[in-house]
């Protein structure tokens, strides 16, 4: 078992408490979709606004 394969599949068993029974019947996408990041929210001008408009800083005295 290649480096690349082995780390995979200490990452689903151990992480992701997959069996390695389970591992081996995945598909590609399905393994991509486990693993790979989330994509980053963004935080729009508009949606920056509502929030200081609805959580303003406190003035300190």
């Amino acid at each position: 078992m290649s480096p690349r394969w082995a780390d995979a599949l200490r990452l689903a068993t151990l992480r992701l408490a997959i069996a390695p029974e389970a591992f081996w019947r995945l598909s590609l996408p399905e393994w991509r979709a486990l693993t790979e990041a989330p994509a980053a929210l963004v935080l729009t001008r508009g949606a920056l606004d509502a929030l200081l408009t609805r959580f303003p800083d406190e003035e300190t005295r």
